[in-house]
């Protein structure tokens, strides 16, 4: 089945009828012998039906789970960060120490003011 592509067109005709060939003769031993014709093609399983109100539930469930993610993709939460507070006495305490570190800088020289 390879070469199959390299076949000329007569060669294919050629291959279908004795294809077609075999297939008579194996349905005739069949009825000779008594056996019955296998199904070489099986027919399409027939697909169930669905009702109406049943259609009807599926597409009501849907359209609230669609209803749901819009409803969450509108109104993003916002992530929450809580503000670190701090006391007075905290806040004057390092207010106290960076004044001491700048007076200190300023008399040493080591500032361009």
């Amino acid at each position: 089945m390879s070469n199959l592509l390299s076949l000329t067109s007569a060669q294919l005709k050629r291959a279908a009828d004795i294809k077609d060939k075999i297939e008579s003769l194996t349905k005739q031993l069949n009825s000779l012998l008594g056996a019955s014709t296998p199904a070489t093609t099986e027919a399409p399983k027939a697909r169930r039906k669905m009702s109406a109100s049943a259609r009807a539930k599926i597409a009501a469930a849907q359209k609230t789970r669609w209803a749901k993610t819009k409803t969450a993709v509108k109104a993003p939460a916002k992530p929450v960060v809580k503000k670190s507070k701090m006391s007075a006495a905290g806040r004057a305490r390092i207010a106290a120490s960076v004044k001491a570190r700048w007076a200190k800088a300023k008399a040493a020289g080591k500032t361009k003011l």
